[in-house]
């Protein structure tokens, strides 16, 4: 018997509406409006690619933690995370060079805690995303027993 390797595929579909504006969309899930960052002329209260960029490093690495941690039977109480991505000139172009995660997690009991330390390491491993980018992408947890 022959194993293939695995393979997905992705598919989304832009759309230009106006000026620098256009609809982001993908087969059954909500349209994302979308617009060039306003440091290029955009409209700053639309997503840009930059935001989705670097909002999908930060789900990437929160729904990759939550399966993780649910592989682990821990008890996850609360987790937000807030991500900022510095873009500068590196190597002659305008790139992101650091993104950097801050995670707050809660959890029920030390013995989660414990578990949770022991699992951060592994999101670089198996999240998808920061996998396939250039920069390191840095994790910063903050781990709390939330009563």
């Amino acid at each position: 018997m022959k194993l293939e390797p695995i393979k997905y595929n992705y598919r989304t579909q832009a759309r230009w509406t106006t000026e620098c504006k256009g609809i982001l969309n993908c087969k059954d899930k909500p349209d994302i409006s979308m617009a060039c960052a306003p440091e290029f002329g955009g409209h700053p209260r639309i997503w840009s690619p930059e935001d989705l960029f670097i909002g999908a490093i930060e789900v990437c690495t929160m729904t990759t933690f939550l399966w993780l941690a649910n592989k682990e039977k821990i008890n996850i109480k609360s987790y937000k995370s807030e991500a900022t991505g510095t873009a500068q000139m590196s190597e002659g172009a305008l790139r992101f060079t650091s993104i950097n995660i801050k995670i707050k997690i809660g959890i029920s009991t030390k013995e989660d805690k414990s578990k949770v330390k022991r699992i951060i390491p592994d999101i670089e491993k198996w999240c998808l995303v920061s996998k396939s980018i250039k920069p390191e992408v840095k994790i910063e947890p903050e781990i709390f027993i939330d009563i």
